[in-house]
């Protein structure tokens, strides 16, 4: 089992919640979300919000914090190879509740397929909040161009 270690950013000021799936062996690495630089997250959400993509994980919390959005992943453990979305096996989903509990979340997003899977099968019955689903900033997701990915992300400002 590959244990989740990044805690979720937050505020009592946040009212969006952004959920991926699962960190990335890069993420995983420097302890922090969307790590990898091949990831388009932080260019896509910056674009959102009309500002340079933040460089260091400090920025980068201030970035989502000042735009009041809330930052973490579905699952908290799961076996998984490499990054593979594809290859998770025995997820067990987050407690949303630290989140929820705390900040007056209006919207979740998910970024992507996966985790729009693993938390309508795991988070909506206790949440009570449909997830919109948001194409994957995933280098894999190929189909979207950073353009692409910019317009339809615009919702999470919105």
């Amino acid at each position: 089992m590959v244990v989740h270690n990044i805690p979720p950013v937050f505020d009592k000021n946040s009212e969006t919640l952004i959920l991926g799936s699962f960190p990335s062996v890069k993420s995983r690495e420097s302890e922090f979300f969307y790590g990898h630089k091949q990831n388009r997250f932080w260019k896509v959400t910056a674009a959102v919000f009309g500002c340079d993509a933040p460089e260091t994980i400090d920025k980068k919390k201030r970035f989502l914090l000042e735009n009041h959005i809330a930052l973490w992943d579905v699952i908290a453990q799961c076996e998984i190879n490499g990054s593979s979305d594809l290859s998770i096996k025995n997820a067990v989903a987050n407690d949303l509740d630290i989140i929820l509990g705390t900040a007056n979340i209006k919207n979740i997003f998910v970024n992507g397929k996966t985790a729009e899977k693993y938390y309508d099968k795991y988070l909506l019955e206790k949440t009570k909040i449909k997830a919109v689903c948001l194409p994957s900033t995933s280098p894999a997701n190929a189909a979207y161009s950073l353009e692409k990915l910019i317009e339809k992300w615009k919702i999470i400002k919105e």
